[in-house]
């Protein structure tokens, strides 16, 4: 009874963790490539950018230690 909830909240977690990779990916290369068509970037939209890179690092080594292998990136 138990293991069938654990289950259930692994698979959620693993579920929810996948979005946010797509969504912080979105978002990383959204703002990378306004940085290749800006003239002279601002410092704010580079600080962004590094942020959002290494969001999407974290993520994806929060992923590869869960094994989680199941959408390309």
């Amino acid at each position: 009874m138990f293991f069938r909830r654990k289950g259930r909240l692994r698979k959620e977690a693993n579920e929810r963790l996948l979005n946010a990779i797509e969504s912080v990916r979105s978002e990383w290369l959204t703002k990378k490539e306004l940085i290749e068509n800006s003239v002279e970037p601002s410092e704010q939209v580079l600080y962004e950018v590094k942020l959002a890179k290494a969001k999407y690092f974290f993520l994806l080594k929060e992923a590869k230690v869960r094994k989680i292998r199941t959408r390309s990136f």
